[in-house]
């Protein structure tokens, strides 16, 4: 993994450079206390995956411009705004290997600090001064606050299916990076089939990213996970390895799964018990398998356009996304 991770980074630093110059240049908050806040989080070592996604989805369709790296910072502080929303809900302990910002400015100014991210957003959004961006950007919006209502709805419960999560994963995560590569397109005037096939490479791209992420909660540890292992479980949030491995347990194995999984102050060892079900009944493994079904999913996506260096990076980032998890 650390050579493809490497080979992606020397094919991006320039990018990522401008992005980060980006998001420093259009933070601007007028108040210090927001921007010591925003920047515990903006500058903590995030991947930039969705402002990147916005960059080379114009950049293939033939669209290079100042303007794009300015407005792919919009992404970048939609997706800092959920997670310490996510943060102050879930109660958590770390993000990005640091305490969460609650933890050192307060719940109240975290949550307000969000909604000011959000609102830059539509800011620099409106710049555009195109409605169909506005209204990707609005769109994607709410579909994130109906994402995180639905896993809190469902938070603790032991039954969710396999389609009530992906739908959870879909609207909560998957759509921000669905909608980078959409709006990557609109702003390089792209024909409807490239725009058609840049959103459904992000749709299958998204899930991919979240699905790993899911299953780095019972196979990585602290440090590279950047946050407590097994948080997910301990916030009650049912991922798609626990719930392959529910649906194959049997009877007894089933119940010491639904104890474990229903009490958030389970045990190190309980922990360790349950990572031995979830092999036992192949709940990881296929967790895996079904991310790389959609990486194959979202690289047929860019067959349509012509081989380019910026076509070989979006198909690198579909298998580093998946091979983060090995």
């Amino acid at each position: 993994m650390s050579g493809m991770k490497q080979q992606v980074l020397e094919k991006i630093n320039p990018d990522l450079s401008a992005i980060e110059m980006a998001l420093v240049e259009n933070l601007d908050p007028h108040l210090d206390l927001v921007k010591q806040t925003a920047g515990h989080l903006i500058f903590s070592g995030g991947k930039r995956l969705r402002p990147l996604l916005i960059v080379l989805c114009a950049r293939i369709c033939g669209h290079e411009s100042p303007f794009v790296t300015k407005f792919a910072t919009t992404f970048e502080f939609l997706h800092t705004a959920t997670l310490m929303h996510d943060d102050v809900i879930d109660g958590a302990n770390m993000r990005r290997g640091k305490q969460a910002a609650h933890h050192l400015y307060g719940a109240a100014v975290t949550v307000l600090v969000g909604d000011f991210l959000l609102a830059r957003a539509i800011c620099i959004a409106a710049e555009t001064e195109n409605p169909r961006i506005i209204r990707v950007v609005a769109s994607l919006t709410e579909q994130m606050s109906e994402g995180e209502i639905y896993q809190l709805i469902k938070k603790g419960q032991t039954d969710l299916t396999e389609a009530e999560y992906m739908d959870i994963i879909r609207r909560k995560t998957g759509v921000l990076i669905e909608s980078a590569c959409k709006s990557g397109a609109i702003l390089a005037g792209a024909t409807q089939k490239q725009e058609n096939a840049l959103t459904a490479y992000g749709k299958h791209l998204g899930l991919v990213f979240q699905i790993a992420d899911d299953i780095l909660d019972y196979t990585a540890d602290a440090g590279e996970l950047g946050k407590n292992v097994g948080a997910d479980l301990r916030e009650g949030k049912l991922t798609l390895p626990v719930i392959y491995a529910l649906s194959r347990a049997g009877e007894t194995d089933h119940g010491r799964m639904k104890a474990i999984i229903s009490n958030p102050e389970f045990t190190q060892s309980d922990f360790a018990e349950l990572l031995g079900l979830l092999e036992k009944y192949q709940g990881v493994a296929d967790a895996r398998q079904k991310a790389l079904d959609h990486v194959h999913k979202a690289k047929v996506h860019l067959e349509g356009f012509a081989p380019s260096a910026t076509r070989e990076i979006l198909e690198m980032m579909a298998d580093y996304a998946l091979k983060r998890s090995s």
